[in-house]
């Protein structure tokens, strides 16, 4: 009778003890879920190797150590969910994801989001298939060394939002060379880009927020599509 009575309790017992237990599982796995599809880590071998003469060179200003590989899901025009990745500075790591969720959680078109290593490094290639990116070891087309060599600088949606040179050498240039109809930035033109970046935008605001500076407010040219740090 007494090995009964304590064999219930145990029983009872355990099943008590259980609940919080599956409780935190639960949260755990409502946790998980929510962080689907956004992550940070270091670069992974196989991507490191992808890089080599592409997005990576000899002389890079930054360490391998240095960067972090992102996953960002996103939504396309046409309102398709999207993984997409990225490399970046370690140092905006967290700031980057943190946008890149809220522009998802908003159902921001982003055409997409590919590492230049897709397009050989070559950032005119990039643009032109409307990809939004990060990390490149190149030169701005002024021959200086691009803050996106060190994973400091953003291009988003850069067809839609195209860098137009105002003066200088480069004057009348639109980068890149198939975006002249997304150059015009008057109320019509705007209205029939699906996600341009103009001051005060979900987009610049977000941005602006996690203390980027915009491309847009520059004199010499207008980067619409850019955002540094």
């Amino acid at each position: 009778m007494i090995q009964k009575t304590l064999h219930a309790a145990l029983l009872c017992l355990l099943l008590f003890s259980a609940q919080p237990f599956c409780r935190a599982a639960e949260d755990s796995l409502s946790s998980t879920a929510r962080n689907e599809g956004f992550s940070i880590s270091e670069i992974p071998d196989s991507i490191f190797l992808k890089m080599q003469g592409k997005s990576w060179h000899k002389g890079c200003p930054v360490s391998r150590s240095d960067l972090r590989y992102l996953k960002l899901l996103h939504v396309d025009e046409n309102g398709t969910e999207r993984q997409g990745e990225m490399i970046c500075h370690k140092s905006i790591a967290a700031d980057v994801v943190e946008i890149f969720r809220a522009l998802h959680a908003a159902r921001y078109p982003i055409h997409s989001i590919r590492l230049a290593d897709d397009f050989d490094g070559e950032d005119e290639k990039s643009m032109q298939a409307n990809n939004t990116s990060c990390f490149n070891h190149r030169p701005t087309s002024n021959g200086a060394l691009s803050k996106h060599a060190r994973g400091m600088a953003i291009d988003i949606n850069p067809l839609w939002n195209p860098c137009v040179h105002i003066t200088g050498r480069l004057a009348g240039r639109i980068e890149p060379a198939n975006a002249r109809q997304y150059a015009k930035r008057d109320k019509v033109s705007l209205k029939q880009n699906p996600a341009p970046v103009t001051p005060g935008s979900l987009c610049h605001r977000l941005f602006s927020r996690h203390g980027f500076r915009w491309g847009g407010t520059w004199k010499s040219l207008k980067d619409y599509q850019h955002f540094e740090k």
